[in-house]
């Protein structure tokens, strides 16, 4: 399928915990990813890392970052990302998402958390693209491709939506070094379905999948996927696909995909 002129692609990427910055690959491999896309107008960052009912939209102008985690060395919390808020893309997704018995709430004061700034600092070091940040609704995946279904039109205004989590997830899990086979099974599963569009399957991976329930004890670092491949689907570009990051970090798949 031909990529439409001025589209821009909807992404899935694994953002892992702030050491991953540190790693020796990922923030190349981000930047490098980043290089190959047309220059967005607006980022909307879906994150593992935010659950909130009804849908809620974050702060539209820079407030402080939300640094979300505990017992990390100290430079992790010194990292700051002031990229400009996203007034008009709020509007936007509003309009998009606002329907009688679908509430969409603002929670003005949040700022981004790890999931959106950690992979921007890398892909957008330049703090220099507006970005907003929206809650996940729900876990469930059928939910949330509506979501991202709705969505789909802000790709042709220039907007990069960007689904983040981590495609395993299960650190209570991890016991050695290396990748344990949960991890392993799951990545190469859902990369096949992935290559083969098998929606079916992925909206119940935690009963199709191999190591499913081990890969996502809780499955919210897997649901960011589901508002990417609605917004893909919407557009009909889920077989315009490919892997922009693949591999492992800590035993944990990094792999991050793109369609359009």
């Amino acid at each position: 399928m031909t990529a439409v002129p001025d589209r821009m692609p909807a992404l899935y990427l694994s953002h892992g915990a702030p050491p991953l910055a540190d790693d020796p690959l990922w923030p190349a491999e981000l930047a490098a990813w980043s290089a190959s896309l047309p220059r967005p107008t607006a980022i909307l960052m879906v994150s593992a890392h935010w659950e909130e009912a009804p849908l809620a939209l974050g702060a539209t102008e820079t407030v402080p970052l939300v640094h979300d985690f505990w017992g990390f060395p100290e430079h992790y919390y010194r990292v700051r990302y002031g990229a400009p808020g996203a007034p008009r893309l709020a509007a936007s997704v509003r309009s998009l998402l606002k329907a009688p018995g679908t509430p969409v709430q603002d929670v003005p004061d949040r700022g981004l958390d790890h999931g959106a700034y950690v992979p921007l600092v890398e892909m957008y070091p330049g703090a220099d693209v507006p970005v907003l940040q929206i809650s996940l609704p729900t876990l469930d995946p059928r939910r949330l491709m509506d979501v991202g279904r709705k969505l789909a039109p802000l790709r042709d205004e220039g907007v990069l939506i960007v689904g983040s989590g981590f495609f395993t997830h299960n650190l209570a899990a991890l016991r050695h070094a290396g990748v344990p086979a949960w991890s392993a099974e799951f990545d190469a599963w859902g990369h096949e379905a992935l290559a083969a569009g098998d929606l079916d399957s992925l909206l119940d991976f935690e009963t199709k999948s191999p190591s499913g329930r081990l890969a996502h004890p809780r499955t919210e670092h897997f649901a960011p996927l589901f508002v990417t491949l609605g917004a893909a689907e919407a557009c009909g570009d889920l077989g315009d696909r490919r892997d922009a990051v693949d591999g492992f970090w800590m035993g944990l798949s990094k792999r991050s995909v793109q369609f359009g």
